[in-house]
């Protein structure tokens, strides 16, 4: 389950985007910010704690303001850690993308050609899901597999191993022949991240390790499930109440939101995105908003390969947000004036980050 600003809050979609409206470019200053996050925190109690990184031609800071637990007055700052969601999304689509990059693999690979012997990939009218329908949401697969039964609904995809993944797929039929609509699915996102893994011979979270976090020195950014390792900067999650709620785990379906990450690295991954610091991952974030596919949506009428796509003006934002049941994010990039966000939150509310990230890198005045 990770929350979903592209259709209704369900409680059962876990996970996904949100929508743009039109602004000019040009970043909100710190002071104005702040007065933002007060409003946010203080005022509407629409949130514990907030943490902004803003990466513009002045560089890179971060603003900071409320706690990291409800009842904890210690503050949150850049290194304070967060489930990130389905911002997870852009980790597994830049996974691809990078695989492409170096032969493992082709956008229109198949998904039957990196599943385990015996599974039955589903097809329509003799069209196969290809690697590139599952990282543009055109694939067919619904939100959520109709076997996602979890043992406690607070942490739903703790329990959805590969095996329940596997069935799942041999049995489905799909609604439509795959890359022809656009359809929001964690599934999708979740058995990215799951055959790319097969394909490299380790685990997701040691992939993102390999071939993202590593490279770009993100050493505070991990798949892995939530642990010891954590410690002390974990933020605790909080529901719209207020209240604390339990972290998070994946299995199988790492891939659509099982990453955790602070705002110090986040900037790391936009630092790379903009081309300020030199990566190995270069030609593969270059290839990733080349391809595009229709989504209907108003607020954002193009998914790119990780990335939805709105134009406000004359600007080009790519973007895509996140949440749980404890945590909301939202990290966006516009390349054309070399400029960036991202946003993390310890409160999943009706009121998300969006539109704070939204109006800080291009503030409506």
């Amino acid at each position: 389950m990770i929350r979903t600003s592209v259709g209704a809050l369900l409680a059962i979609t876990f996970m996904t985007a949100g929508s743009h409206g039109q602004s000019r470019p040009a970043t909100l200053p710190d002071s104005e910010i702040q007065k933002i996050l007060a409003e946010r925190i203080d005022v509407s109690h629409q949130g514990v704690g907030i943490v902004v990184g803003v990466i513009d031609a002045n560089g890179r800071r971060v603003i900071a303001h409320g706690r990291s637990r409800a009842a904890d007055p210690r503050p949150l700052d850049s290194d304070t850690i967060f489930e990130i969601g389905s911002v997870t999304k852009v980790f597994t689509a830049l996974l691809l993308a990078d695989m492409v990059q170096r032969g493992e693999v082709a956008l229109d690979d198949p998904i039957s050609k990196y599943l385990p012997s015996g599974v039955k990939a589903p097809e329509r009218n003799g069209r196969a899901i290809a690697l590139v329908d599952l990282a543009t949401h055109t694939s067919g697969l619904p939100r959520v597999p109709a076997n996602l039964r979890p043992a406690t609904f607070q942490d739903p995809y703790a329990d959805y191993t590969a095996e329940h993944l596997d069935a799942f797929l041999s049995s489905y039929e799909l609604p439509r022949e795959p890359g022809t609509k656009f359809e929001y699915s964690n599934l999708g996102g979740g058995l990215l991240g799951y055959l790319l893994a097969r394909r490299a011979g380790m685990g997701y979270a040691a992939l993102v390790r390999a071939r993202i976090t590593g490279p770009l020195g993100m050493t505070s950014t991990t798949a892995a499930r939530p642990g010891d390792e954590d410690g002390p900067r974990l933020a605790a999650g909080h529901n719209a109440q207020l209240q604390p709620v339990p972290a998070w785990h994946f299995d199988v379906l790492a891939g659509c939101g099982g990453v955790r990450s602070n705002a110090n690295d986040m900037l790391m991954l936009l630092d790379a995105f903009l081309g300020r610091t030199k990566t190995p991952l270069a030609p593969a974030m270059t290839l990733m908003p080349t391809v595009r596919r229709p989504t209907g949506l108003a607020g954002a009428p193009e998914i790119a390969i990780g990335w939805l796509v709105t134009k406000p003006g004359a600007a080009e934002i790519l973007w895509h947000n996140g949440g749980t049941f404890g945590y909301r994010s939202y990290l966006s990039v516009d390349l054309r004036n070399h400029a960036g966000v991202v946003v993390l939150s310890n409160t999943s509310t009706p009121a998300g980050v969006d539109d704070i990230g939204r109006q800080i890198l291009h503030p409506r005045r």
